[in-house]
């Protein structure tokens, strides 16, 4: 009982901590390299690249709290960037 009281502390602390929040995601801007945003929200969720005719691609996700932050990298830079409540959630 006691195991399952602290895990459950230490999940809503770090929940409560997530770096995915609309000030950070107003930090991330157009031409920042994929260190700098890494720097900003940590590593992400998941993260799918593609290279062709030497034009490397990279998607990005950030999950946390109620909140996705998606961004998009052209040869390592931001090019787009996307801020997603679920539906429900938003204020």
């Amino acid at each position: 009982m006691k195991r399952t009281v602290i895990a459950l502390a230490a999940a809503l602390l770090l929940a409560s901590c997530s770096k995915v929040t609309q000030e950070n995601f107003a930090r991330i801007e157009e031409g920042m390299s994929e260190a700098q945003v890494i720097a900003i929200l940590g590593s992400p969720t998941e993260s799918n690249s593609v290279t062709v005719l030497g034009v490397s691609g990279t998607a990005s996700r950030w999950s946390g709290g109620d909140a996705v932050i998606t961004v998009r990298f052209v040869n390592g830079k931001v090019a787009l960037k996307s801020f997603d409540k679920p539906v429900g959630k938003q204020k």
